[in-house]
């Protein structure tokens, strides 16, 4: 099997590729550079493997939560090679490629995935490994870092960069402290992978026109009185 997939939504820029069961990836800090730097690196991929576009036999998209823009980016590129390609795609959320990075290497814990969602919010999901694959444990949500409900368990992994910058919020929602905390983690398209590639296999990809961002939040940023509401209540 012959897939590509790419993660946008946040300020890591990744590109994978697997191959016959090997996994390629390039990935950068790309800041606000997305919609430059991506239409760049696939081919760059694409060459070192010396594959077509048309010799993949799928797409994987990373659909967010995490930056609008980013996240738009990345869903509209994945979109127009699916539709030019005639391939199906499947789309990964960031929580999940985050809580898959952490599992594989302490596959007995839950990840508590958490992604800075501004506004003072996060992303979060919570996940356990079931058959390699990271499965949600409760539904993603966004809201403030103190209001997270995470499922019982005996040890957490916490990654991403809602731990960064909530983790004392975060931490007070526990009853157990993590195993470990990697604040700074971003979400890796090569991930994906062992979440997508099975369903391609199954035959379970979608078509391009249904492939969709989950945003999480249907607003970008507070009103002049919303943020000063916040300000006057951090006094």
């Amino acid at each position: 099997m012959k897939l590509l997939a790419i993660d946008t939504a946040t300020e890591g820029l990744s590109v994978a590729l697997l191959l016959n069961g090997e996994i390629t990836e390039r990935f950068e800090v790309a800041g606000r550079e997305h919609s430059t730097r991506l239409p760049l690196l696939v081919p760059q991929l694409l060459a070192e493997a010396g594959l077509s576009l048309r010799q993949l036999d799928g797409l994987v998209c990373g659909i967010g939560p995490g930056s609008f823009a980013g996240v738009r980016i990345g869903v509209s590129y994945v979109k127009g090679l699916a539709l030019g390609l005639d391939r199906p795609v499947i789309g990964v959320t960031s929580l999940a490629m985050l809580a898959q990075r952490a599992l594989i290497e302490q596959a007995d814990a839950v990840a508590l995935a958490a992604i800075d969602a501004r506004m003072d919010e996060v992303y979060f999901g919570a996940y356990r490994l079931v058959g390699g694959v990271a499965q949600a444990q409760v539904d993603e949500t966004v809201g403030p870092a103190s209001a997270i409900a995470p499922p019982a368990a005996d040890s957490y992994l916490a990654i991403g960069t809602g731990w960064g910058a909530h983790r004392e919020a975060l931490l007070a929602a526990l009853s157990t402290a993590p195993r470990m905390i990697v604040p700074d983690a971003l979400p890796h398209a090569a991930s994906a992978f062992a979440i997508a590639a099975p369903q391609l296999a199954a035959g379970q990809g979608t078509d391009a026109a249904r492939l969709v961002p989950a945003y999480l939040r249907n607003r970008v940023a507070l009103t002049k009185i919303e943020q000063q509401a916040l300000r006057d209540s951090r006094r």
